[in-house]
Formats: C-alpha cells, sequence, structure tokens
C-alpha cells in the first residue's frame, strides 16, 4: 500500500533511506582499509582479520530475508529505527574494544542491525512514492547500493590521516545515530497487511548452513582442514542446507522456494550474481592489505587506489542495459564475467615490487566487468518472474550479493591464510626462533613487527613472509578467475536469451503435490515476504530493462 505524502516529504523520506542504506553497505569495505592497523594494535591473527570482516557479512546475510519479512508484516519504520539503534550500538562497542574477539562480536551485533536496515530502505520507498516517480527513486537507491563500497573506503582513508582504526566505528555509530533521529521524525510507518507468516524454521536452517560452511572455511587454515572442529562446522553447514532444502519444499510458505531454482534465468542469475560478488569482496579483503602493508600506502592512498574501478562501475553501468539491449544478456554476462577475470589475473602478478599501472590495468577490467555484468543477472532474475512476484526477485538478488560476499572473504582469505601460513613455514630461516616464525604466520602485520623488532636477524624473515603473502594471494585470485570464466561459460550456454518472459508466464513454480505439466501458471507457493512491495514494473525500471 502506497502513503500518499507531500513531495517535500518524499525527498526528505528518499534523502533518510538513502544515507541509511549508505551506513550499512560501507560497512564491509570501511574496515578492509584499517585491517593492517588493526591487526599491529589488537595482534589479531590472519583468521581473525577474517572474521572481523565476515562476521558481519555472515550475520547480515543470514538475516536479510527474514528481516526483510519481519518489516512488511509488523512495520517499516520501527524496524528501520530499531536496526539502525543496533547497528550504532555494536559499532560503539567495537570502538572502544582492544580484543580481536570483542570485535568480532560487536560487528555481529552491527550485522544484525544491517539485515533490519537494507530491506526496509526499499520497502519504504516503493510504499512511499506513486508509481511515477518511484522508478527514480529505486535508481537512487540501486545508486547508493554501488557506491557504497567506494565511500566506505575513501571516508575510512580520510579518517586514519588524523586518527587510528576506532575512529571507523565512531563515524559509523554517529551516522548512524544521526540518521536515526532523522527516521523518527521523516518516515511514515507502513506493512503490508496480507504479508504472510515469517518462516521461521527455514530462516534458521538457512542461518545453520550458511555459518558452518563460513566457520569451517575460515577456520580450516588455522585448525587444519580435518581438524574436528573444522569437520564438524561443515557437517553442520550440509546439515543445516539439507534441513532446509527439505523444509522449504513441505512448508506452504517458505522463505525461499526452492522450486524458483527450476527457472533458468533466475538460476543463472542467482549464481552470476553469488560468483560477481564472490570475487569482488574478496579481492578488495585481500587488495587492501596488499597496498598497506606490501606497497606501504596508506589507508587514503590505498582508498584512492581504487576510486578508478568505482568510477567505472558508475560510468558504464547507465550504458549497460542499452549494450545488453543490443547483444543480448547471455553475451554480455558472459563478457562481463570474463572482463572480471582478466582484471583478477592481471592482480595476481602483482608483486612486491609493482607499480600502481600495473594494479591500474586489473582494476579498470574488473570495474567494467562488474558494470556488463550486474544488469544482465538482475534482470534475469527479474524477468523470471511475473509481475506480482517482484518483491521475490529483488530480496532474492540482494540476499546472492550479501552471501556471495560473505562467501568470497572466506574462502579467498583462507585460501590466502593457508598459503601464506605454509609458505613461511616452509621457507623461513633456519636461525629464526620458533615463536617467531609461529607469529609470523599469523598475519603479514605481525610479521613485520616481528621482523622489525629482530633487527638484523628479522630481515630474511620480513621477506619471506612478504613472499608467502604474494603467492598465497596469487593463487587465491587465479581461482578467482578460473571460478569467473567456468561461471561465464555456463551462463552463456544455459542464460536465457533475453526479453522479457515474466508477462507470458515464465518462472512458473509448481505448488506442492502438483506438476507444473497442467498447464497452469500457479505462483501460490512463492513467498511474498520481500524487502520490496509487488510492484510489476518497479524492478525493470530500476535495472533499465
Amino acid at each position: 500500500m502506497t502513503t500518499e505524502l507531500p513531495s517535500t516529504r518524499r525527498r526528505g523520506v528518499l534523502a533518510v533511506v538513502l544515507v541509511s542504506l549508505a551506513v550499512v553497505v560501507s560497512a564491509v569495505p570501511s574496515l578492509n582499509v584499517a585491517l593492517p592497523g588493526l591487526a599491529r594494535d589488537t595482534g589479531a591473527s590472519q583468521t581473525q582479520l577474517q572474521w572481523i570482516v565476515d562476521a558481519y557479512a555472515l550475520v547480515f546475510a543470514g538475516l536479510l530475508l527474514p528481516a526483510g519479512a519481519i518489516g512488511d508484516r509488523f512495520g517499516r519504520k520501527p524496524v528501520l529505527v530499531a536496526g539502525l539503534a543496533v547497528f550504532a550500538a555494536g559499532a560503539f562497542a567495537a570502538a572502544t574494544a582492544d580484543d580481536p574477539t570483542m570485535i568480532i562480536a560487536m560487528r555481529a551485533v552491527s550485522g544484525v542491525g544491517a539485515a533490519m536496515v537494507m530491506p526496509t530502505t526499499l520497502s519504504i520507498i516503493t510504499s512511499s512514492f506513486p508509481a511515477a516517480e518511484r522508478g527514480k527513486a529505486v535508481g537512487a537507491w540501486i545508486g547508493v547500493a554501488g557506491a557504497g563500497a567506494i565511500f566506505g573506503l575513501l571516508s575510512s582513508g580520510v579518517l586514519l590521516q588524523w586518527f587510528s582504526w576506532p575512529s571507523i566505528f565512531v563515524f559509523a555509530g554517529v551516522l548512524s545515530a544521526g540518521t536515526l533521529l532523522a527516521a523518527v521524525a521523516v518516515i511514515p510507518n507502513s506493512r503490508d497487511t496480507t504479508a504472510p507468516r515469517i518462516d521461521i524454521v527455514g530462516g534458521l536452517l538457512s542461518a545453520l548452513s550458511l555459518a558452518g560452511i563460513v566457520y569451517g572455511t575460515i577456520e580450516g587454515p588455522h585448525r587444519g582442514w580435518t581438524d574436528p572442529v573444522s569437520l564438524a562446522a561443515f557437517a553442520a553447514g550440509a546439515l543445516g542446507g539439507g534441513l532446509w532444502l527439505a523444509w522449504s519444499l513441505r512448508t506452504p510458505e517458505p522463505m525461499l522456494d526452492p522450486r524458483l531454482f527450476k527457472v533458468r534465468g533466475f538460476a543463472t542469475g542467482v549464481l552470476s550474481i553469488t560468483v560477481q560478488f564472490f570475487v569482488f569482496f574478496g579481492m578488495v579483503f585481500i587488495v587492501m592489505q596488499y597496498l598497506q602493508l606490501i606497497l606501504d600506502y596508506t589507508a587514503l592512498q590505498a582508498g584512492l587506489a581504487l576510486t578508478p574501478m568505482g568510477v567505472v562501475i558508475g560510468g558504464l553501468s547507465r550504458r549497460s542495459p542499452v549494450i545488453v539491449g543490443k547483444i543480448g544478456q547471455r553475451r554480455a554476462a558472459g563478457i562481463g564475467l570474463v572482463l572480471i577475470a582478466a582484471g583478477v589475473l592481471v592482480l595476481s602478478r602483482l608483486d612486491a615490487d609493482a607499480s600502481y599501472w600495473l594494479l591500474l590495468c586489473g582494476l579498470l577490467p574488473i570495474g567494467a566487468g562488474m558494470a556488463f555484468a550486474t544488469a544482465p543477472a538482475t534482470t534475469s532474475i527479474v524477468d523470471s518472474l511475473p509481475a506480482h512476484k517482484q518483491g521475490v526477485a529483488s530480496a532474492v538478488n540482494d540476499a546472492a550479493r550479501e552471501v556471495g560476499g560473505t562467501l568470497g572473504i572466506a574462502v579467498l582469505g583462507s585460501i590466502l591464510n593457508d598459503g601464506y601460513r605454509q609458505g613461511i613455514a616452509d621457507n623461513a630461516p633456519s636461525d629464526a626462533p620458533p615463536e617467531a616464525v609461529h607469529g609470523a604466520q599469523e598475519s603479514l602485520a605481525a610479521a613485520t613487527g616481528i621482523a622489525h623488532h629482530l633487527g638484523a636477524r628479522g630481515e630474511q624473515l620480513g621477506r619471506v613472509a612478504v613472499d608467502a603473502f604474494i603467492d598465497g594471494y596469487a593463487v587465491a585470485y587465479t581461482a578467482s578467475a578460473a571460478l569467473l570464466v567456468v561461471t561465464a561459460a555456463g551462463i552463456v550456454a544455459l542464460g536465457p536469451r533475453g526479453g522479457r518472459k515474466a508477462e507470458e508466464g515464465t518462472g512458473t513454480v509448481p505448488r506442492p503435490g502438483r506438476a507444473a505439466s497442467d498447464g497452469q501458471p500457479d505462483h501460490a507457493d512463492i513467498p511474498r515476504n520481500s524487502n520490496i512491495a509487488a510492484d510489476g514494473a518497479l524492478a525493470a525500471d530500476a535495472t533499465g530493462s
């Protein structure tokens, strides 16, 4: 239901929801800039650095769909306000912590708040703006969602020029608290009176599956891949996934109907978005440490170094719908993914003496590839479902992005960590104290500090650590490129040919116990608990399809 508001009030609503979105979207990249300093000050290991970033992303991704459903059912304004409050509380608490474990815990708290904020911002737009203005408002939402990474990198870089890493949490907390006050004054309340019940069991099982896989992946290099804890985590993830599938196929109103993945365009679109952000988030996590710890960039210089990639993404994204219309979704998606792969392969060639120009030669094709690949993937998801199920399409699109990013930081970070630890173990100087070697294995920041403390004896250990880090991320980037190429080939072979099919009844998902071959489109079992209202033209307008 759309709330009639004066135009000046609508502008205020849009400003508040866009700032709210920027706060939660920028929280991952903003902290990537601070990881080297945070590791030096707190003694965080490489595994703990992964958790500091991924604890937020994991909770954010795991709760995104159920949080959107809660807002739709019980009121979007109170959920947004509560989410901003929880996010701010976690940020302020993290700013006062000096222990990595405490920071990880508070990042998870902020992740809960972020999951409440992001889906409600888009729901508020769709319930507050008339159809004639909704496309532009959602377009602004998409722009902020994409530009949030660059905002986070640059704002953190500026802060770290004069302050230490806690200032990033303080800034996020203050911005969140200020936005909360504005939300209380400006945002109208709305809810979906016909929203279905919330699938609590499905939400818990999907969160268990994701948490188990991420935990096992991050802890594997440190504990050992055959350690009982690592194996138990993977087993819990597999069990949670299996139970979620069984539950979702039987319950009448699942959080996400698995039958949707029988729709080719939907499945390939979700796959593409997941893989894109798997590589993108993992790449940024690694390259920010490389720039600061190996090339000795300042935090601001590191943030500025990645800005051209964001400029390319923003500039080409406006043109990508036109290009997609000319060459087709499958070709555009394939070209985009291959461009990202080419850029990542260039980054895999970076060494301790690399120039910025080599880095730029990797970043520009990554930016171009993201611009070309994201629009076709989102359009494939949207076009695969009929008009009254666009809320599901948008919710899954957001969830795929966050899940992909969470897994990318976990998997690529663990490939790096595994190679780094093994490289030091294999090549450490024979005269280096065992405790120094063990400490150097925790993180490159730790190795740098230990090498400096040992003086002349530590120079070789420091060089070994740098080489091990470079070798580790080269393997991670090469694996990323291979994944992108395989995904591109699969999408070109299996993806939709293009053109809107939703009105023609594609995306048909059978009701449990009924066959889809009865010739009647039946979407009764696709849930409407999503992060936007079911407006048939909304997602298509927003993506330029």
